[in-house]
């Protein structure tokens, strides 16, 4: 009977760990319960069942090992109700004790692999050894002790994730042939008791958790998509390193022209009326309304003096970008000559633009943004 039982733990262990869903690797502090038993025993022989039948407490501390196997161990406790048939009575609160070792073996587990989340109702098969103690007071005897195999099933009704309800019936061996009966040793019915006992358990921590096994192509995937955004990140990296290089060097441009001394205009004619001003507004080179007088003095003039020629000079103030404040310059002076042009008509052979960059010759920085127009009779 032994071997058998230790046959069915392997084999279960066995088979059990190969029928699991992937689970989360545990450590020795998980899946821990500590439970209270309490129902009837009684022995198996003479006047059993019910003549002899008197209560039993008991409690067990519980670690599963897998979904499928667990150990324990537990202590049991038979209530002085009444004397069993032809044996001695005992005088004593309890007539007799069980402390053994036993193991689990869940069935469901075993034959329908474990199912995430747990299962509302389970069987475990439950085989253990022990000792056994029997008390008996020392004027109608003596105590004795003997070894105790004991197999047994629990019907579990998992009510929550940590607390079980279980109905536990059991048989329980004296192994030796000290006892009253003076009968032979072994798997005897006369040696045996029955029990059924209804217990409830509390698990400590969440038990065994289900891991998602990976897919090494979903893996691959990840992994090269992980590569191309960290390509992207560097190529972003180099990019605004060349941005802060081109802005620091448009800095120094910038600090440089405005630590450059003013430069005074001259310009080669002295004579006031023949210079015109076409002011513009910040950042434009569109003449606006109001400053298209002038340009409409100059070609009146020129057309008065056929022989005259302009010369047109474009600035820039020193708000924004240089380089673009160069462009802007020119623009200028290009928008003044291409009004005398196309509007009132002034052959272009007699106009020459150019523009100047950001100009110094008014203390106010907006009149810097300006076409200096210089009329020439020559």
């Amino acid at each position: 009977m032994k071997k058998t039982l230790l046959l069915l733990a392997a084999t279960a262990a066995v088979i059990g760990a190969q029928a699991q869903e992937p689970l989360q690797q545990t450590n020795f502090g998980s899946n821990w319960s500590l439970g209270l038993d309490g129902g009837v025993v009684t022995p198996m022989s003479h006047s059993a069942f019910f003549g002899s039948m008197r209560p039993v407490v008991g409690l067990h501390l519980h670690k599963q090992i897998s979904p499928v196997f667990g150990l324990g161990v537990e202590g049991q406790f038979g209530i002085n109700t009444s004397s069993w048939k032809n044996r001695v009575h005992s005088s004593t609160a309890f007539d007799n004790s069980y402390v053994g070792a036993y193991g689990t073996v869940n069935l469901f587990n075993l034959f329908g692999g474990y199912k995430c989340g747990g299962r509302p109702f389970d069987i475990d098969v439950v085989a253990g050894a022990g000792w056994g103690h029997d008390y008996v007071n020392s004027g109608n005897g003596k105590d004795w002790n003997y070894f105790a195999t004991k197999v047994g099933m629990n019907f579990n009704f998992n009510v929550s994730n940590h607390v079980t309800l279980a109905l536990k019936p059991a048989i329980t061996w004296d192994m030796s042939d000290a006892g009253i009966d003076q009968t032979s040793a072994g798997y005897s019915r006369n040696k045996a008791v029955f029990s059924v006992q209804a217990g409830v358990t509390y698990k400590f921590g969440d038990g065994f958790q289900c891991v998602q096994p990976y897919d090494q192509a979903e893996v691959d995937a990840l992994n090269a998509r992980i590569n191309a955004l960290r390509a992207e990140a560097n190529q972003s990296q180099a990019q605004a390193d060349a941005n802060a290089a081109k802005i620091a060097e448009l800095q120094a441009a910038l600090t440089a022209a405005q630590n450059r001394p003013a430069q005074v205009i001259k310009e080669t004619s002295t004579n006031l009326e023949s210079v015109r001003f076409v002011f513009f507004k910040i950042g434009s080179s569109v003449i606006t309304a109001d400053q298209m007088p002038n340009v409409v003095m100059i070609a009146d003039y020129m057309k008065k003096n056929p022989k005259s020629k302009v010369v047109i000079k474009g600035y820039a103030s020193q708000d924004g970008n240089l380089d673009f404040n160069i462009k802007l310059a020119q623009k200028r002076a290009e928008s003044v000559k291409n009004a005398l042009v196309k509007k009132y008509g002034i052959s272009a052979d007699r106009i020459q633009a150019e523009g100047q960059g950001i100009g110094h010759m008014f203390k106010e920085e907006s009149w810097n943004r300006v076409s200096i127009c210089t009329l020439d009779d020559k």
